[in-house]
């Protein structure tokens, strides 16, 4: 397994070999005896395992690992010999005894780093194959690809506009310049896959080229940038010269060259400045390159990074500068899809063409614009905010501070654990950026209250710690989120693990900011809502972050053991099952999205007391923060944050059982109901099977159930595969789920969701299930109405109801046209701009309505996702045999009977729509 942090500079007891074509001395004694102990063995597949120097051990694994997937791959040459190396990666990368590294294995076998995750994930036959040590591994190893892929693509791009010739000269260099960047980042960087830092490491290492270089070989603007003071007529040195007067040292740093490449790149120069004097100038010292004038050998530098890639048994990066094909694949780079963008069809038309939304650029200019939302926000409470705090009954002031620089302490300790302790001033910055956007969210928030209440006062508020630390954590992830690039944006569903299934110090995703705090994700979620509202200037995707965040929140964090969840919960039924939380006759109501954060934090929470459900008229006022803070406690308070959790939790809920439930069961669209009303049930009365487990694990064993007792033949092999194309999901889901609670002497135990279903969910709920088969089942709960997100800007683009790649979206913005974007895997379709050669079309017309052969067929292929061939949980008598219906028996008319549904549900989710903008 690659390690955590390459700068280690301990070796494995294992022998490293520098290259697969260098054969050891006893190779071929080997070979021969190998030969001997694996005849029964393929001989091509025994010789590859040679050429990767496995031992014995790996070599069996290996080969059994092949035979047990061998049926599942299709009968080629090529395909078969790929799927070795794989499968010798996987079982090497397992078992923890590598002895070759990736980029070996993919030259030995021909295979591209895509082509390599790809295939892995096809091997994943039975949903166990691949171990949760392997896919941290690979989660990793794609993110680091991903990364480096960018960075070498903006090198590229950034060299052009430096070095004035495309001599054979300045081609050296640039190698030169490249190996060392790959060296620094091994070594100096601890979490080499945070694009932004390592970005801003490359701008050190080409400042540090840049001033060493003949002035002839750079452009004039780097030229010009280059210090003065810094430019001695001997910058090209003699190396034989050893005798020569030594010269005065070097300023560490030019601060105008510096500069100009943060300018040309839209970094921020006090960031890269930190990176350089405390991680860039670290690696210079160790390489004994501080005090040089010279440039760094190229082959010294080549040979100790071949050192750090062997013992990483990693992808060589070097092989970029080759267009290798093992890192780039067949086609050409991402980055030149500009190129291939459609033009529009009149040539007399200029459009300003705007650059692709590069990783790189996106990330620039996401921070370039945070920065720029709070150059007016100071470090401190603006005199606004001062004002509200002196009309407090209790001042809260000293408290606020003195709870941001104890927060601001445990940030920093924990940020440089995650990203080293060279990153101390990295951290800071970010932490007072979230300061700065906590105080200017703040003010905004208690502006909003001043206006809807007319109160001064917000005493109760504002010396909560619970809402102050929620709110700073929040402002927190948003910049957390900024520069945290595509990884961080996922809202932690694919958190990365060490090998022991721990989460991993550096992976900065959501909730890590949660575990900083110590902060119960139930009080962080009840800010969420309102931090949007308060911050318009919030970008898309950070909107979208944060409500990614509130999913994960309801979906399973909020349902941790010891949650104040649960605690709720029991209040709520503590007199009887007619109080709870939300009652299913309100389910069809709007959902109102007007509470706030002082009515969420001030909602009354006291043990004793049993929380009522909020009004059930629409029409309701909220309830006033003046009367929160004035009036006495009733006899019996009622919990706002609660209820509101379990609406939107209920939605959530719905709108995940429909996706699945288009995806599987368009063709017995009456069974949904059922579903529901289970699933709904489950929430309300037995939610203590949510307890450390998913919405997502109850909502495949409602579907699964209400299927068994309608006698419909849905297996879970087939739930497990659509769940896996659906987004936002991670494969523990299904493989990892509770089954019991852990004890004194054993901890819990987990197991996958067909265990679950047979022995903890079947088992609580089998008398209530089995209702579902009588003539007269439980009353149907009522379906949700699912309103327009909050969140979502009204440009945002919808899913086609029961597709999984169709989206509709208006085109409101004409820096998007198609133009001037990138091509996709999808069709992108523009009314009203040009689109090119009217056949598009017409294409897309026979998509939709064309009932001949071919239609037919390609609608047949699509109808329902194909079973997985064999399911390891699915077997040994545990579920229903193999010889089931098959899934492919759609007919033409189920599927024109498909499309009619979907479009009705179009039209419905419309007419719902239209009618809530109506009455807002």
């Amino acid at each position: 397994m690659p390690p955590k942090k390459r700068s280690s500079g301990t070796t494995q007891n294992k022998e490293v070999k520098p290259s697969v074509k260098s054969p050891s001395p006893d190779k071929k004694d080997n070979a021969e005896l190998s030969i001997k102990k694996h005849k029964e063995k393929d001989e091509d597949f025994v010789g590859l395992c040679m050429t990767l120097q496995v031992t014995d051990l790996v070599c069996d694994q290996a080969w059994t690992f092949w035979k047990s997937v061998q049926k599942s791959i299709e009968d080629n040459p090529d395909t078969q010999r790929r799927m070795w190396g794989v499968c010798l990666y996987v079982t090497s990368t397992d078992m923890d005894v590598a002895s070759f590294t990736l980029t070996q294995m993919q030259k030995a076998v021909e295979l591209n780093v895509k082509q390599f995750l790809s295939l892995v994930r096809k091997l994943d036959v039975n949903m166990d194959t691949i171990s949760s040590r392997v896919h941290s591994v690979l989660t990793h190893l794609e993110k680091r690809y991903d990364v480096t892929l960018a960075l070498y693509q903006r090198f590229e791009k950034t060299c052009m506009k430096i070095f004035s010739a495309d001599s054979v000269k300045e081609k050296e260099m640039q190698h030169t310049c490249w190996t060392m960047f790959l060296l620094a980042k091994g070594r100096a960087l601890q979490m080499e896959d945070d694009l932004v830092i390592a970005f801003q490491l490359l701008l050190c290492v080409l400042e540090f080229f840049i001033k060493r270089c003949p002035a002839g070989a750079l452009q004039p603007l780097y030229q010009s940038s280059i210090s003065k003071a810094q430019s001695p007529p001997t910058r090209t040195s003699r190396r034989n010269q050893s005798k020569a007067k030594p010269r005065p040292p070097e300023p560490e740093l030019d601060v105008q060259l510096l500069e100009t490449l943060c300018e040309e790149n839209d970094c921020n120069p006090e960031e890269v400045k930190n990176v350089y004097k405390n991680s860039f100038c670290a690696f210079l010292e160790s390489m004994d390159l501080s005090r040089s004038q010279d440039l760094p050998q190229a082959s010294e530098l080549s040979r100790q990074y071949e050192e750090m890639h062997l013992r990483a048994r990693d992808f060589d990066g070097r092989l970029f500068l080759d267009g290798d094909q093992t890192l780039l694949g067949p086609t050409s780079y991402p980055s030149q899809a500009a190129e291939r963008t459609p033009k529009k069809n009149q040539p007399e038309e200029e459009a300003v063409l705007i650059p692709p939304q590069t990783p790189i650029r996106a990330a620039m200019s996401s921070i370039q614009q945070l920065r720029l939302d709070l150059t007016s926000t100071g470090d401190q409470p603006s005199a606004n905010l001062v004002i509200y705090f002196k009309n407090c009954t209790v001042d809260p002031t000293d408290g606020v501070l003195r709870r941001v620089e104890t927060l601001g302490q445990m940030f920093g300790q924990r940020f440089c654990s995650a990203a080293g302790p060279r990153m101390a001033d990295t951290g800071r910055q970010r932490f007072t950026l979230g300061v700065r956007q906590y105080y200017k969210v703040m003010e905004s928030m208690l502006k909003s209250e001043e206006k809807r209440l007319s109160v001064q006062n917000f005493s109760k508020l504002l010396n909560d710690s619970t809402f102050h630390t929620s709110l700073l954590a929040c402002a927190l992830q948003v910049v957390m989120a900024t520069y945290g690039g595509p990884g961080v944006k996922t809202g932690g569903y694919t958190h990365a693990t060490c090998g022991n299934g721990e989460p991993a110090e550096s992976d900065l995703s959501f909730p890590w900011i949660l575990d900083v705090f110590e902060l119960a994700a139930f009080d962080f979620y009840k800010v969420i809502e309102s931090f949007i509202k308060a911050e318009p200037s919030l970008s898309k995707d950070i909107v979208k972050h944060l409500e990614i965040c509130e999913h994960l929140i309801m979906e399973t964090l909020a349902w941790r053991k010891g949650s104040l969840v649960f605690d709720l919960l029991k209040q709520a039924q503590g007199e009887g099952s007619a109080e709870q939380p939300e009652t299913p006759a309100t389910l069809n109501q709007p959902l109102q999205h007007n509470h706030t954060a002082a009515d969420l934090y001030l909602s009354p929470v006291r043990p004793g007391y049993r929380v009522l459900p909020p009004p059930q008229c629409p029409g309701t006022p909220p309830t006033s923060l003046g009367s929160l803070s004035q009036a006495p406690i009733p006899q019996h308070p009622r919990s706002n944050s609660l209820s509101l959790f379990y609406k939107k939790l209920y939605r959530l809920a719905y709108t995940r059982l429909n996706m699945l439930c288009s995806y599987l069961l368009s063709s017995n669209p009456d069974l949904e109901p059922f579903m529901w009303t289970l699933l709904q049930y489950t929430l309300q009365h037995q939610y203590e099977l949510m307890r450390d487990r998913h919405l997502d694990q109850l909502i495949m064993s409602a579907m699964y159930a209400i299927c068994k007792v309608k006698n419909v033949d849905l297996r879970f092999k087939t739930i497990v595969t659509a769940y896996k194309t659906m987004p936002n999901t991670n494969q523990e889901t299904f493989k990892h789920v509770l089954i019991t609670e852990g004890t004194e002497l054993r901890g819990p135990h987990h197991d996958s969701i067909i265990i679950f279903y047979n022995q903890v969910f079947m088992q609580k709920l089998k008398n209530n299930i089995m209702q579902y088969a009588s003539a007269r089942p439980p009353t149907l709960s009522p379906i949700p109405q699912i309103p327009r997100s909050p969140y979502k800007y009204p440009s945002s683009p919808l899913r086609v109801p029961g597709s999984n790649n169709v989206y509709i979206s208006p085109l409101k913005n004409p820096r998007m046209s198609p133009s001037i974007m990138t091509p996709r895997s999808r069709m992108l379709v523009s009314i009203g701009e040009s689109f090119g050669p009217s056949n598009r079309f017409q294409k897309i017309n026979q998509m939709v309505n064309s009932s001949d052969g071919s239609m037919k067929r390609s609608m047949e292929q699509g109808s329902a996702p194909k079973p997985l061939k064999r399911l390891r949980f699915d077997m040994d008598g545990q579920d229903e045999a193999d010889g089931s219906k098959a899934a492919g028996e759609s007919t033409l008319i189920q599927r024109l009977a498909e499309m009619s549904s979907t479009r009705c549900r179009m039209q419905e989710q419309k007419m719902k729509e239209d009618a809530e903008s109506g009455k807002q």
